[in-house]
């Protein structure tokens, strides 16, 4: 079993996992984040075609990526040639046609989209909004949605229908599918879980002021993580209230809340367990 019964099983099944390979059963759950660059770099980042180029500037003009196929090579038009149904991505709602034809899976890079190497991969359906800053190596699942403002500065991995918000920051992180980070919101070295939900003005902070590797506080005594940043892990289900903060090494069971203006202490918090002022 994992130190102290914290495995990925106490914060999510196994149907919720979409990489099992980043949580072994019998290892803590942190162990995701410490496997998290070796998967990154290891993914083929095949969504844009080789003629396009990323670069550090912002995109000139909206454009539309898409497949023919399931298998087809990966194409490129200019959003001024279609149209676009803007309504939400993660309802699978975003729609683009092209001279009548509907292209099925089709995603939008909005014109003033920032897109940092080569190593970025999106998947169908995805809406990048103006002004966000997409840094790679960075994996975006189906039917997600990065909204304008929002910094994803490397080493993320983002599952389907997730929401980066406006001036979200996200770094060296992981998001479960239908996990969503909608306003303002700072996530460093951190897991959210299936459908968690971070409200406006969330802080996950990964870094002790005395240095050292963050250490879990448990019931049964102190767990040394190994990692020198940690932010915070929830389970499913989670939520956090308006300009809530976590302390680093906060791990939240599944179904936690964390009310607004409160800030979560370090360790474990059982499942549906509610942190107050």
């Amino acid at each position: 079993m994992p130190p102290k019964n914290l495995g990925p099983a106490t914060f999510f099944t196994p149907a919720e996992n979409p990489w099992p390979e980043l949580f072994p059963p019998e290892l803590p759950v942190w162990e995701g984040l410490r496997r998290l660059k070796e998967y990154l770099e290891g993914q083929s980042y095949t969504t844009l075609p080789e003629s396009f180029r990323a670069t550090a500037g912002p995109l000139a003009e909206t454009l539309v990526y898409f497949r023919e196929g399931e298998s087809g090579d990966c194409r490129l038009l200019a959003g001024s040639e279609c149209e676009i149904n803007y309504l939400s991505p993660t309802k699978g709602q975003l729609e683009v046609r092209h001279r009548g034809q509907r292209l099925e899976g089709a995603g939008v890079l909005m014109a003033g989209t920032v897109l940092m190497g080569r190593q970025i991969q999106l998947g169908r359906g995805v809406l990048v909004e103006a002004g966000a800053f997409l840094k790679g190596p960075l994996v975006i699942g189906d039917q997600s949605e990065i909204r304008q403002g929002a910094y994803l500065r490397g080493h993320c991995l983002i599952g389907s229908r997730c929401v980066v918000g406006h001036v979200t920051e996200v770094k060296n992180s992981i998001f479960m599918n239908d996990a969503k980070a909608g306003h303002f919101a700072y996530i460093g070295d951190s897991i959210l879980g299936p459908e968690s939900n971070l409200g406006a003005g969330t802080k996950l902070a990964n870094l002790r002021f005395l240095g050292g590797s963050v250490q879990i506080r448990h019931e049964s005594g102190s767990i040394d993580s190994g990692l020198k940043k940690l932010g915070a892990i929830l389970g499913s289900g989670c939520q956090t209230g308006c300009n809530s903060v976590t302390n680093p090494g906060t791990l939240l069971g599944k179904g936690c809340f964390l009310l607004p203006n409160t800030t979560a202490p370090t360790g474990y918090h059982s499942a549906n367990t509610v942190i107050r002022p």
